[in-house]
Order: C-alpha cells, then structure tokens, then sequence
C-alpha cells in the first residue's frame, strides 16, 4: 500500500452542501433559510448576548467608578535594609546585581529604593527611583546614588 492509495471509508465523508447555486441544487431561491422573518434576512438573528428579551447580564451588573491609568508605571520596592543584608561593603547596586541577589525577579521591571531600616554598608545604587529618606541614609552611611544607566 502506499500514500497514494489511501481513500476515505466508505460512506465516511460527505460533499457539503452549495447553498444559492440556483434552483437544480435543491437550495436555491431562499438557499435553505426559508420564507420571511428575522432568520431569512441577511445579518438576520439575535445578536450576542440577547437573553429573549431578559435584561442582559451586561447590563445588569454595577458598573465600576473610575478608570485604569494605562500609563502608570509599577516599581519594585526595595528598601535599605534588604540592600544592607544582601550586599558587602562598596558593592554597586543595580537591576542586574538585584537580579543576580535574586532580590528581584525580572531586570527590567524598574525598581524603587524605599528607607524602611537601617543601612550600615557604603553602597554605590543606581536604580530608577529612590526616595529622599532612602538617598538621605545610604549617603550617611558613605554610600553614593547615581542616576540609572
């Protein structure tokens, strides 16, 4: 047997049917849809989400205040304390090292240095943000802060 020799069973598949292919067909004139009324017409039927005439549950669910800033920027939050513990004196802080510390998860989700605790290492960070309070304690502590690369 080869590729070539392989047929359907029997019986197992069927011509589809050619609708409006004129009166000979069987399905011509009204093509299958018959006479009059909402179905026979073209774009005919109910639309999504009609209920029979009931409330449709789009409609009948509170609608929310507000809206979404789709511009809105999300920060990861790292406070001092965290860098105090993960990294050794004079180390630079960065997304990459934050990653490679396993800190953060992603390198390109910016990150946002907060002052919770207290920090004792001098640090180089180069974030995107950082707070005051937070650039106020690493350079007490000898450290420095750069803008992100």
């Amino acid at each position: 047997m080869q590729l070539n020799d392989l047929r359907p069973a029997e019986g197992s598949t069927k011509a589809r049917k050619r609708i409006g292919r004129g009166n000979a067909s069987g399905h011509g004139t009204t093509a299958g849809r018959g006479t009059k009324g909402q179905l026979s017409r073209s774009g005919g039927g109910k639309g999504a989400g009609f209920e029979g005439g009931q409330q449709p549950l789009a409609m009948r669910l509170p609608k929310l205040p507000g809206f979404i800033n789709h511009g809105r920027v999300e920060y990861v939050a790292v406070n001092v304390s965290r860098l105090d513990s993960v990294f050794e004196d004079g180390d630079v802080v960065d997304s990459d090292t934050l990653t490679a510390k396993g800190v953060i998860k992603h390198n390109f989700i910016p990150v946002k240095v907060l002052a919770d605790g207290e920090i004792t290492k001098k640090l180089t960070v180069r974030v995107d943000k950082i707070s005051a309070a937070a650039q106020s304690k690493i350079e007490a502590a000898g450290g420095k802060v750069e803008a992100a690369c």
